[in-house]
């Protein structure tokens, strides 16, 4: 996986020598960067397929994100459509089309062996699809949805993160020189390595506080299931929890500063060891209060 990181991140560098002196929109350069990365490491071969379903996917997530809180109703809704709910459709089908594709390519190569598909994420689920246990077989439209979920939500939040954490060195030079320092010392010239990177403990230290500082995930609800007590609190069924991010309760009188040291001896200790504290990514969706 990090070969292909190092060839795709090369591209970029390379293009962006002609740019010296001049002003660029990182965020989009970074969206370019990350589609292709996870285009690579979960496609292989067929990464240019795989830019064309994020392409699709992102014209869907906008869509649907301007027709979030718009009223349906059940039984007109079923004979009458909007153009967007029209379009939305129309995406859906291309996109499933377009993974199908992807699949029927990679089933094409089989050579008879059990699990030959690959071992990159495309591999991984053509093999659970073609698995001989039922219960552990995976169906056509999960391959499929699995593929969106690991391609949008991958690339948007690695997406965020890198232009976040580009703006916050560009302003805190120190730690920008301190990152600097650590990879010529930890990596010197060559590319990184999977060894290498594990012993980046300032660049570790930068990224969890970019994560804490500007999650990619803003705060997160969660549903209340069942009547429970929480400290002197009474929640009440269906009750819908808002949890926030930037509570000084938990991080300090110091939460609204960018200051990596906080991770200086990793998340437990800087959340005081209160592991609830810290998720910039959110927890799993099928948590709920119970």
């Amino acid at each position: 996986m990090i070969p292909a990181v190092v060839v795709s991140v090369e591209t970029m560098l390379e293009k962006w020598k002609g740019r010296e002196g001049k002003e660029m929109e990182v965020f989009q350069e970074f969206t370019l960067l990350t589609s292709e990365v996870i285009s690579r490491t979960a496609f292989s071969s067929s990464y240019l397929e795989g830019e064309k379903i994020f392409d699709l996917l992102t014209k869907l997530s906008l869509i649907a994100s301007r027709n979030v809180f718009k009223t349906r109703l059940p039984i007109i809704s079923r004979f009458w459509k909007s153009s967007d709910e029209i379009e939305l459709d129309k995406l859906a089908k291309m996109i499933y089309d377009s993974v199908m594709k992807i699949v029927k390519k990679r089933e094409e190569i089989v050579t008879g062996e059990v699990d030959s598909f690959g071992n990159d994420f495309l591999g991984l689920l053509v093999n659970s699809y073609h698995d001989l246990d039922e219960n552990k077989k995976l169906s056509i439209q999960d391959l499929v949805d699995e593929s969106k979920t690991f391609y949008f939500a991958g690339q948007e939040t690695t997406n965020s993160l890198l232009a976040w954490t580009i703006l916050l060195l560009a302003v805190d030079t120190d730690w920008q020189e301190k990152a600097r320092r650590e990879v010529i010392e930890i990596i010197g010239k060559g590319n990184p390595n999977s060894e290498g990177i594990a012993k980046l403990k300032t660049i570790t230290m930068i990224i969890n506080e970019t994560l804490r500082f500007y999650p990619p995930a803003t705060g997160t609800i969660r549903k209340v299931e069942r009547e429970v007590r929480l400290g002197k609190l009474v929640l009440p069924i269906d009750l819908e929890v808002n949890i926030r991010i930037h509570d000084p309760d938990l991080w300090g009188d110091d939460v609204h500063l960018f200051k990596p040291e906080r991770f200086a001896e990793g998340i437990s200790k800087a959340t005081n060891y209160n592991a609830a504290a810290f998720f910039p990514l959110d927890w799993d969706h099928d948590l709920v209060l119970e």
